[in-house]
């Protein structure tokens, strides 16, 4: 009897004692105070833009960095840098099955898989991001201060099956071409 007593003493002590090494607290992200813009590049210029976020949040162990979960709202995809006609053909276009199919994939997402300090208030990141139901990993360099976070990302859209205009799929494009890597600054407030 005392050794069962004292096996059960045991497991509730280590696991009371993993527990308390393991505390995770999850900060939601405040999606009005965040903000992603994006900017993509062609031979004759470039155009800029915002993308709303659906949902957020970032996961420490004490003040660092462990991991997160983000939703896109790809629906709210437009530019900024044009008005009238011009930004309503853009825009359309952006959300059509050229570029994002919105209609189809209405969400693209991020989840960070590992986060390794690289400085004071700074991570390498690496996560799987899904855009148009097709999944890749990326890096890139988070920042974080107190309740703020920033990063920017290249993404290649051409692994997302992002064809419109793309030199890795279409010859002879000319000053047509639409470059495969676009720009996300990310700015989260928690």
């Amino acid at each position: 009897m005392k050794k069962k007593i004292l096996k059960s003493a045991v497991i509730l002590a280590v696991t009371l004692g993993t527990s308390a090494f393991n505390d995770i607290d999850t900060k939601k992200v405040d999606i009005e105070k965040s903000e992603v813009t994006w900017k993509g590049y062609k031979v004759t210029g470039s155009h800029e833009g915002t993308v709303a976020l659906k949902s957020g949040e970032l996961e420490f162990n004490g003040e660092t960095l462990t991991g997160g979960n983000f939703a896109v709202d790809m629906t709210t995809i437009g530019s900024t840098d044009l008005s009238g006609d011009y930004k309503g053909k853009l825009d359309g276009h952006l959300k059509s099955d050229d570029f994002f199919g919105v209609e189809k994939f209405p969400t693209a997402t991020l989840k960070i898989t590992n986060a390794k300090a690289n400085g004071k208030n700074s991570y390498e990141v690496t996560g799987d991001l899904t855009i148009k139901g097709k999944t890749n990993p990326v890096t890139f360099t988070m920042s974080v201060y107190e309740n703020k976070a920033n990063a920017t990302l290249k993404i290649d859209r051409a692994k997302y099956d992002v064809r419109y205009g793309s030199g890795s799929f279409f010859d002879n494009l000319g000053d047509k071409t639409i470059y495969d890597e676009f720009d996300l600054v990310v700015d989260l407030a928690f």
